[in-house]
């Protein structure tokens, strides 16, 4: 069986009940994947290439927040309503990954909650890192204050 990255930890019968949901698909270059507040209706496991999420800034336009490759996982808005995408995806280069169907992914874990609880457990570890990553960015981005040269009036 395929490694499913992130959803190993789940098990070899859980990983067959996931590839239920799966289909193989290509992007090329350049190709927006999705748009922030589109429909959030799949999710990805990423096998080749980069995926730039991006957002939407007034007077910059898209601006990449963060690059995803091989063996990481695209999308999570599926799983809590309203399902719609917090930002946007294009593909760098050319992409191949394994598209999961949000829809069915959620009757799988409504139909089993051991499933939908490790399942659930899997993508807030992904949640997690992609939190520390965006704020890692801003600390860069903005700078720590305790960094700038302070001027003494003494």
């Amino acid at each position: 069986m395929a490694s499913l990255g992130v959803f190993d930890a789940l098990g070899p019968s859980r990983r067959e009940f996931l590839l239920r949901t799966a289909g193989e698909v290509e992007y090329d270059d350049g190709e927006r994947l999705f748009d922030e507040g589109g429909p959030a209706d799949r999710c990805w496991l990423i096998r080749h290439g980069r995926v730039a999420l991006d957002t939407a800034v007034p007077g910059r336009g898209q601006v990449v927040l963060q690059t995803l490759g091989p063996g990481d996982l695209l999308g999570w808005s599926w799983l809590v309503p309203p399902y719609r995408w917090h930002f946007g995806a294009r593909a760098v280069g050319t992409v191949r990954a394994t598209a999961f169907d949000a829809e069915q992914l959620r009757l799988l874990a409504d139909q089993d909650p051991a499933l939908g609880y490790a399942l659930t457990r899997q993508l807030l570890v992904v949640v997690l890192d992609r939190l520390q990553s965006t704020r890692a960015r801003l600390l860069d981005f903005y700078g720590n204050p305790s960094d700038t040269d302070r001027t003494d009036d003494g």
